[in-house]
């Protein structure tokens, strides 16, 4: 059958974001300052957040967040994104479950990441900030990043994860393309990351090192503010855009989804396809199912600890009250950088500890079989974040095809792998391997 494709008129594209803290069940707790251990308060956060930013991550009262019009503008470049009826898959998994996918790799950059990257630069950019910093693992978030950047006459900083660094040249070079300045880190530029390189020199660096010295180059330099590309509660607003829209998408195709998956690094992307699909069931419309989807080797959600933590390894961010593996936490070298990240967003935590959503772990050899099965049925080389979304959403429709049930299942595809062919090259050698975490 012919693939279906639905896409929204210029005018349907939401024009407010989604905020779910007005609606859970159950508060976050509050983040606290790292110094005083107090909550955090607006004027704290804008220490490093541009203060709209800060504004929205402790809106708890407003359910719905207009959309700047100037950032509205930018979106209609790409988006609406399609909603994919993924024919080839299920013929080739032979299940009567109906798979669709999101398909967030049509951006500019090729992620979903750019949804909250142009949010963020706008609002930094209208609050006179001249420089922006940031980490990257991927590399996904810091190419996103370094556009919003340019687009808005502002300069940036990236950090990016060494082993990422080392193993995805073409994800730096697209960064630099884009005018960044992009350094592997841990890095003797900072007083954080000299501190972890004299502890340990062949450091191959993690999610929460590349933070450490991006806050730490925010706070020493004037004009400049810190941006973040997950974990946070504004940037899991800016995404909620691809769940909104997926609603209205859903219309058109005359269903609704049974289960919901996304890969799950910090909960950027997770947050954005679930959080408007979750307002239903909170409101006892629907009992769709929500599922997260980590590597084996960083497990947070399904093996983490609920408490208090720092959002990086030296210590400079808030205290955020997440599922935790440690901010000192290495996790292995898999190929899927953006998923490398010891710890969950707290809205996300809270969510997984009402027991509103799952979480599942994914192997990544498992991953990357889902992926190029993917990429065969589908046409698409999936980025090796996305693969783990996928892996999930074949189990599911392997259940569904035990049962003979035809429930309909959504998977976030949050970017094209095209610049992550040399982990394919891995991959098909045979050169990968699983990695089981260890406490």
């Amino acid at each position: 059958m012919k693939q279906k494709r639905y896409f929204l008129p210029e005018s349907e594209i939401p024009t407010a974001w989604y905020n779910i803290q007005a609606d859970m069940p159950t508060r976050p707790l509050p983040m606290l300052d790292p110094v005083t251990r107090e909550p955090v308060t607006v004027d704290s956060l804008s220490e490093i957040f541009c203060r709209e930013c800060s504004e929205q991550e402790l809106n708890f009262s407003d359910r719905w967040i207009p959309i700047p019009e100037e950032v509205r503008e930018m979106y209609t470049y790409y988006r609406s994104t399609p909603l994919v009826r993924a024919y080839g898959l299920e013929k080739a998994l032979g299940t009567p479950a109906h798979i669709y996918f999101k398909n967030e790799s049509v951006s500019p950059v090729g992620s979903h990441k750019l949804n909250s990257a142009l949010a963020q630069a706008y609002y930094c950019k209208r609050e006179g900030v001249t420089n922006v910093t940031t980490e990257t693992g991927a590399g996904q978030w810091g190419t996103a990043l370094s556009y919003a950047a340019k687009l808005y006459g502002m300069d940036a900083a990236v950090y990016q994860v060494k082993v990422s660094y080392e193993q995805k040249p073409y994800r730096r070079s697209m960064m630099q393309v884009f005018g960044a300045q992009v350094t592997p880190s841990p890095s003797m530029s900072t007083r954080a990351g000299k501190d972890i390189l004299t502890v340990n020199p062949n450091h191959q660096g993690s999610l929460g090192t590349a933070i450490s010295e991006a806050v730490e180059l925010a706070r020493m330099t004037p004009g400049c503010k810190y941006t973040l590309g997950s974990t946070m509660s504004h940037v899991s607003l800016h995404q909620t855009i691809i769940g909104l829209e997926a609603e209205k998408q859903f219309e058109m195709a005359g269903e609704y989804p049974d289960v919901v998956i996304a890969c799950f690094g910090g909960g950027s992307n997770f947050s954005g396809i679930a959080f408007p699909f979750m307002r239903h069931n909170f409101e006892g419309k629907t009992k769709t199912r929500f599922v997260a989807c980590e590597p084996a080797s960083c497990p947070k959600m399904t093996q983490g600890t609920f408490e208090y933590d720092f959002g990086d390894e030296a210590g400079y961010t808030p205290l955020i009250p997440m599922y935790t593996l440690g901010h000192k936490f290495m996790p292995a070298n898999i190929h899927a950088g953006g998923l490398r990240y010891h710890g969950a967003g707290a809205v996300v935590s809270q969510l997984m500890k009402d027991g509103l959503m799952e979480a599942v772990d994914i192997q990544q050899l498992e991953s990357f079989d889902a992926g190029v099965l993917f990429a065969k049925a589908e046409g698409i080389i999936p980025a090796p974040e996305s693969t783990h979304a996928i892996a999930a959403t074949i189990r599911e429709a392997m259940r569904c095809k035990e049962t003979g049930s035809e429930e309909v299942l959504l998977f976030n595809l949050t970017g094209h792998g095209l610049m992550d062919m040399a982990s394919y090259d891995k991959y098909l050698s045979g050169d990968l391997v699983n990695f089981e975490y260890k406490k």
